[in-house]
């Protein structure tokens, strides 16, 4: 398997079928791949590729139109030059290593005593999900609001998995699995400020991918994840460079 393409294709598969979800303007043709509009959140309204440099023009009219901020996901496999999108008025956003595991291969933390983990399979467990993602995770409340809208559209059979970490019966953490690409991508992972650095998180992954019938998992890394992920096996194989428009 090409992972770097798989940890790419993933990306670019959920953010454009969230993107749709939440009512964004599609774009998927030979020069360029985009939601743009559907969502209030910079990160959301994404370019995930791009074939030529002026494809970044188009975004920002796109953007601009739509009166949203933006941003591109620069990949291994995007041939866009850093210099192009920053004159167009792109601020570099810094990178998420693509990391990535075969599942078979997951080393299994220790255990979190008083810790147990379910599946979201309706709207009354996804606003605890939501509620528990919005106090810790990007842009708090208001990015986890706008997340939960689109779920509830996408659904909650595969390949959509949302799971919430329980700590003696008080929600602590979620954790999404999205089934694409022929991996399994690993988002929302978060862990709520009180309980972090107890091992929640490199609990709720493993438990979250150890059933996964697929060969690799994959994920972007934030720095502060990134440790807890390489302790679970995985490891980085290519970088996403982040360029944010803010209008």
């Amino acid at each position: 398997m090409d992972v770097v393409r798989a940890i790419e294709e993933n990306a670019a598969e959920l953010l454009m079928a969230m993107g749709a979800a939440g009512g964004g303007s599609q774009r998927s043709d030979e020069r360029a791949e985009w939601t743009i509009g559907g969502s209030p959140i910079d990160y959301h309204n994404a370019v995930v590729r791009a074939s030529d440099a002026a494809v970044i023009a188009e975004s920002v009219a796109e953007l601009t139109n739509h009166g949203v901020p933006g941003t591109w996901h620069v990949g291994p496999s995007m041939r866009i030059a850093a210099a192009d999108l920053v004159a167009a008025g792109f601020v570099p956003a810094g990178a998420e290593p693509g990391m990535a595991v075969r599942i078979p291969e997951l080393v299994e933390p220790r255990a979190v005593p008083g810790l147990s983990l379910t599946r979201v399979g309706d709207d009354e467990a996804l606003a605890v999900w939501e509620a528990t993602l919005g106090q810790g995770f990007g842009e708090g409340e208001r990015e986890a609001r706008w997340v939960a809208s689109v779920y509830r559209k996408l659904g909650y059979d595969d390949p959509w998995r949302h799971y919430i970490g329980w700590s003696d019966g008080t929600p602590v953490a979620t954790a999404t699995v999205f089934l694409g690409a022929g991996v399994a991508g690993l988002y929302f992972v978060m862990t709520v400020p009180q309980a972090r650095r107890r091992g929640i998180g490199a609990a709720i992954t493993y438990g979250a991918l150890r059933d996964v019938d697929a060969e690799y998992a994959v994920l972007g890394s934030s720095p502060a994840g990134r440790p807890v992920y390489e302790a679970l096996g995985f490891r980085e194989h290519c970088s996403i460079e982040l360029y944010e428009w803010t209008g």
